[in-house]
C-alpha cells in the first residue's frame, strides 16, 4: 500500500503520485474524494497501456458526478487496484492509501519532479 510522504507529488487535477524504485502509484486526493462525495463506480485502465501525461485513463463516479482521472506523467500502466473496482467506497475511506487507482512503470522521472509538492498543492487548494 502506498504511503504519502514528503516525496509525494500532486497534480492540479487532484491526483497524488508516489515514486518508489521506478514505480509510480496514483490515486486521488482526499480533497477530490470529498468533493465527489460517495464513490459508487471506478473504471481503471488496462495494464500494459501506454499513457501520456494529462491523458484521461480512469473514471471515478459518485452520487454527485463522474470525473476522469488523468495520467500525471507519461509511462506504462503496470498494475491496477482491483479492490477499488470491487468496493468503490474504499476511495472515500482510504483515498491516500488502499484506495489507490493504478501503478505505472517506464515513467519519465523528470515529469514526476515537475509535479507539485505538498506545500504547493496546499497553496493550490487555497485558490479554489
Amino acid at each position: 500500500m502506498p504511503k504519502l510522504n514528503a516525496e509525494t507529488r500532486y497534480t492540479s487535477d487532484h491526483e497524488w503520485v508516489t515514486l518508489d524504485g521506478g514505480v509510480v502509484t496514483v490515486g486521488i486526493t482526499d480533497h477530490a474524494q470529498e468533493a465527489l462525495g460517495d464513490v459508487v463506480f471506478v473504471e481503471l485502465p488496462e495494464p500494459g497501456r501506454q499513457v501520456e501525461a494529462g491523458e484521461a485513463c480512469a473514471v471515478v463516479e459518485s452520487v454527485k458526478a463522474a470525473s476522469d482521472v488523468y495520467a500525471p506523467i507519461s509511462g506504462r500502466i503496470s498494475d491496477v487496484n482491483q479492490a477499488v473496482v470491487d468496493d468503490p467506497s474504499l476511495v472515500n475511506r482510504e483515498a491516500a492509501g488502499g484506495g489507490w487507482f493504478f501503478r505505472m512503470e517506464d515513467v519519465k522521472e523528470a515529469e514526476f519532479d515537475a509535479l507539485m509538492d505538498h506545500a504547493a498543492y496546499q497553496a493550490h487548494l487555497e485558490t479554489l
